[in-house]
């Protein structure tokens, strides 16, 4: 699998555990193992930028995802699909902002996480516009970081989503 990972954003982070956990959720969700996807760290305001570009929306969020081969998850009976999963960009400052602010309070790298795995969803046709699709959406997204978490020998719950896009 493919899988880059740019920190453009100026801070510090966890780029392995970013990739570690990219490749756990793509692998949970099926898609074939030569499929490709690009992840970028981006500071607020290229952040602000992209998110007023193509959500005419102000100021910056904490992650979004640009499909590029519309990939869908892999059935049990069937070949995984293979292409070019996308982009994921995230703002590693608005991710540490969301963790302190959080319930939970977890740290930058743990949002980083979780919006990783939201953009991969994202990036696979999830949406959680409905109520139905954020339960079916956010279960998805905790079953695969608890699953990872667990992989790895991390304790305690696994962050609650704090998305703000």
């Amino acid at each position: 699998m493919s899988i880059d990972v740019n920190n453009e954003s100026g801070w510090e982070l966890d780029e392995q555990a970013v990739l570690d956990i990219a490749r756990y959720a793509i692998q949970h969700m099926r898609i074939h193992p030569l499929s490709e996807l690009s992840i970028i760290a981006v500071d607020a305001d290229a952040m602000e930028q992209l998110h007023i570009q193509w959500m005419d929306e102000p100021g910056p969020t904490d992650v979004m995802s640009f499909p590029m081969d519309e990939l869908r998850p892999g059935k049990d009976d069937e070949e995984p699909p293979q292409g070019l999963l996308g982009d994921i960009v995230l703002c590693p400052e608005v991710a540490k902002k969301q963790g302190d602010a959080a319930a939970t309070k977890h740290t930058m790298d743990e949002e980083l996480q979780l919006l990783t795995v939201h953009g991969v969803l994202h990036l696979l046709g999830y949406d959680h516009e409905e109520a139905d699709e954020k339960a079916e959406m956010f279960g998805l997204q905790k079953a695969i970081l608890d699953g990872w978490r667990a992989e790895h020998g991390l304790t305690g719950p696994s962050p609650a989503p704090t998305t703000s896009h």
